[in-house]
């Protein structure tokens, strides 16, 4: 049987270069992040400035949701104020606890250090409020920690639980593999070569340190504390189970607008403050790093 050929015309010979080809195949994810993020994003941006407690998205156009906001006698700033300091003490404490660890396993696994670190991850596989809620029995009065103390003799635990401290060890917890993950994999990308020359020409273990290893390693070190920042400052789960309430982070009020209230356009202005402030903070401390001196390009 003849093979059948087709031969393009000269009209569709002058379209198809007209469109790359890199082009064509990234369509179809284009239109995913599209239709998955960007649709969302100006969908909330649209209820921001509807007219507030109605659902008149893209029929109306008032700024009475941020005046609501920045009203003085409003508390929502404080809600901010916890969020941003929350997330903002979590990458501080997580880089310290994070790096010694992944160093560790670096030195002791070598390459296969970023592999070992998916073990990190496994608890994600798991709820976040499942999890949480087992250190609500391990701490709770008369749980695991009080009634093993007092079955030691001890007069029981101290009060661990719905303080501002548990909101804090909870997202530690929480997001250590955010942070862990991507700084194994930066120590990983370090040359043990240049480091063991670095040595026989006298170089100090300092020296050494804040030279050559801590500049490899910090693209690792920088996506893990922008993705532990990202993720902390819309921290819900944490401030409601073992804060028991006692701060309320802009997330819950997020919540409260979107459910209880009914109230969408808020809840839209909120999230939109929420991810430009974010967005502003991080794009402003990239800004004033000095990457190329960071990544040792020059």
């Amino acid at each position: 049987m003849a093979a059948v050929t087709y031969t393009a015309t000269a009209g569709e010979r002058s379209l198809l270069p007209a469109i790359p080809a890199g082009l064509r195949a990234a369509a179809p994810v284009t239109l995913l992040l599209v239709l998955g993020f960007l649709a969302p994003l100006l969908t909330v941006a649209a209820y921001a400035f509807a007219t507030p407690k109605s659902f008149d998205v893209f029929r109306s156009f008032t700024l009475a949701n941020f005046s609501t906001v920045f009203d003085p006698s409003n508390t929502v700033w404080m809600s901010f104020a916890w969020s941003l300091g929350y997330a903002a003490a979590t990458v501080a404490l997580l880089a310290v606890i994070a790096y010694p660890i992944a160093y560790g396993l670096n030195r002791m696994f070598g390459k296969g250090s970023g592999l070992v670190g998916v073990l990190f991850v496994f608890p994600l596989f798991v709820s976040e409020n499942v999890r949480l809620y087992g250190w609500v029995l391990f701490f709770i009065k008369n749980g695991v920690l009080d009634g093993g103390l007092k079955w030691l003799g001890f007069s029981g635990g101290p009060e661990v639980l719905y303080n501002p401290g548990a909101i804090l060890f909870g997202m530690l917890y929480v997001y250590l593999p955010f942070m862990l993950f991507p700084m194994s994999l930066g120590i990983a990308m370090i040359p043990r070569d240049l480091v063991d020359a670095a040595r026989d020409l006298g170089a100090s273990r300092l020296m050494i340190w804040r030279e050559i290893e801590l500049p490899l390693a910090m693209p690792g070190i920088l996506i893990g504390m922008l993705l532990t920042f990202v993720l902390g400052a819309g921290a819900i789960a944490e401030s409601k189970i073992l804060g028991g309430q006692s701060v309320i982070t802009i997330a819950q009020d997020i919540e409260v607008a979107f459910t209880y209230a009914q109230n969408w356009p808020l809840g839209s202005a909120l999230a939109l403050l929420l991810v430009a402030i974010v967005s502003g903070l991080a794009l402003y401390v990239l800004s004033k790093l000095d990457l190329d001196r960071i990544l040792g390009k020059r």
